[in-house]
């Protein structure tokens, strides 16, 4: 995996952990409209995100794996734009049937 190196250009409201990654977790919460800049890319944040929550950096392809610490966190249900707001609307995990655990039956 490859680190980031303190001179590559990225808005200090997100973190990006690794060059592969097309998400990056927003470190405050950034409302729809602002923008964030990564790489010298102007972003403009289309829904409101979160602290602590992902937003996409570039394209990311319907059926394509969405990439988190350098590694897959799932696959993109629907095509989703740079800005956009990256969660269980437009991403399903490739690792477990449903983002909640199931109930269990009582005895």
């Amino acid at each position: 995996m490859d680190d980031l190196s303190s001179t590559q250009a990225i808005d200090q409201r997100i973190i990006r952990l690794s060059t592969a990654d097309n998400v990056a977790a927003a470190a405050v919460t950034i409302e729809a409209g602002e923008t964030v800049v990564v790489e010298g890319t102007t972003i403009r944040v289309a829904d409101r995100i979160p602290t602590g929550h992902k937003l996409a950096i570039v394209a990311i392809a319907a059926g394509e794996k969405v990439l988190k610490y350098g590694a897959p966190i799932g696959s993109a249900i629907r095509d989703i734009r740079p800005g956009d707001y990256v969660h269980t609307h437009n991403l399903a995990s490739d690792y477990l049937p449903t983002y909640t655990r199931e109930s269990r039956s009582t005895r």
